[in-house]
């Protein structure tokens, strides 16, 4: 059983940067891949990007490439998105979540987050 609540989220203006962190309960932080995700208001949740159980492979959306960066603290049991340039479209809640396998399929995690809502204005 993994328990994980984000925090970070706010309000920005366009270009300007925020940090989200996703802090995990539990011993088994290393044995999950971590992945974070997003929903826009009316929209699918959607796959942001993933970082492997060592930190030394990570995917990302096409969308977010260049400027979001995913890592992970084993010391803290914590995974962090940061997130530059931001653009308003960029605008929603954004979820951590845990999978035992390296995937971006939402289907594919077992845990998840509360969310918290990251709001970019233009």
């Amino acid at each position: 059983q993994v328990q994980l609540v984000e925090s970070g989220g706010g309000l920005v203006q366009a270009g300007g940067s925020l940090r989200l962190a996703c802090a995990a309960s539990g011993r088994a932080f290393s044995t999950y891949v971590m992945g974070w995700f997003r929903q826009a208001p009316g929209k699918e949740r959607e796959f942001v990007a993933r970082i492997s159980w060592s930190g030394s492979s990570t995917v990302y959306t096409d969308s977010v490439k260049g400027r979001f960066t995913i890592s992970r603290d084993s010391a803290k049991n914590t995974v962090y998105l940061q997130m530059n340039s931001l653009k308003p479209e960029d605008t929603a809640v954004y979820y951590c979540a845990a999978a035992k396998t390296l995937t971006i399929r939402t289907h594919g995690y077992d845990y998840w987050g509360q969310g918290t809502q990251v709001t970019v204005s233009s």
